[in-house]
């Protein structure tokens, strides 16, 4: 009998033993997190992904990653969520990009291929030029392109950026050159390079360039004047009703385990607040603008409806999915 009883007590402490680990590698998360950033390092989006990562640290019991797999203006960094396995340890620094480019036919991903996290910043798109540039307001500039063959630099084809340059041609009858870089970065490079004309990427991407005196704003598309740029009007201002930009928030694959979900929301909630996040927004000065889940997923429905429209109207030429 005592044999037996050793034997049941032998199996059920193994039982237990094997039953432990699984249950401590169900716990979320239990192990490092990837955050992939669709664009090149040292633009506006990678800059948040990593300071959002640095913040995490306080909130969430494992570290936050930062992968830069840019091209196709988002989309290969899309790809690489959606198609990855759906358990939290692989999310995704979204911009309105993820808006334009279905709607351009250049990809079949779109936003409801993911679950919103929350929506962390929104920044106005502007026209930017070299500090020696020839035209030192946009009637100038215009009236130029008008004339010429403008080269402007933009995020890629399809990118909010390109659509921001569009805009201004259907509104104006410039006519412009638009040259696809693989995100904000290049372009600003290539601007600096002297290979472009002028650039429409946000003007949070070009503040520090703008800063040191390398190159000028000559307007931004927002509704008001925005900080740190007070001396650029907006279009607005100039008779021209365009009002365009990005946002950048956080998402995951769309099936992913509603509980992951929740642990995340309720984490990045906590980790906006950080003033390591507050800052590294500031120093670049991109514009705080938190949603949470629900209400980030209606503003990607609303945008993706918007840029549907604006595309159309300006007759932007698609590509057969």
């Amino acid at each position: 009998m005592k044999t037996l009883i050793t034997q049941v007590l032998a199996g059920l402490l193994c039982t237990v033993a094997v039953q432990a680990p699984a249950l401590a590698q169900s716990t979320y998360p239990n192990k490092p997190i990837e955050l992939v950033v669709p664009y090149p390092a040292g633009g506006g989006t990678d800059v948040l992904g990593r300071a959002f990562a640095q913040a995490a640290v306080k909130h969430l019991p494992q570290s936050v990653i930062v992968m830069n797999k840019p091209g196709a203006s988002g989309a290969i960094g899309w790809a690489d969520v959606i198609n990855g396995k759906p358990d939290g340890y692989k999310i995704v620094l979204l911009a309105t990009d993820l808006m334009t480019q279905p709607n351009m036919g250049f990809t079949k991903i779109t936003y409801e291929d993911f679950t919103p996290i929350a929506r962390l910043n929104y920044d106005p798109a502007a026209i930017t030029v070299r500090a020696d540039a020839p035209w030192k307001s946009v009637e100038e500039f215009v009236a130029a392109a008008k004339k010429g063959d403008f080269k402007i630099g933009n995020g890629g084809n399809g990118s909010t950026w390109h659509l921001a340059a569009a805009a201004v041609e259907d509104k104006t009858g410039a006519k412009f050159n638009h040259i696809p870089y693989a995100g904000a970065q290049p372009a600003i490079l290539a601007l600096l390079g002297g290979h472009l004309d002028a650039i429409t990427v946000s003007a949070a991407e070009t503040y520090a360039h703008v800063s040191s005196g390398k190159l000028r704003t000559l307007a931004v598309m927002s509704d008001q004047r925005i900080k740190g740029f007070e001396q650029a009007p907006t279009l607005k201002e100039k008779g021209l009703d365009i009002s365009i930009g990005t946002w950048r928030g956080l998402a995951v694959n769309k099936a992913t385990p509603p509980d992951v979900v929740a642990t995340l929301r309720a984490a990045t909630a906590k980790i906006v607040q950080e003033q390591s996040l507050r800052d590294a927004l500031d120093k670049q000065n991109m514009g705080y603008a938190y949603a949470e889940g629900d209400a980030f997923g209606a503003v990607m429905a609303k945008d993706h409806a918007f840029y549907k429209a604006l595309i159309n109207k300006i007759g932007l030429k698609t590509q057969t999915q």
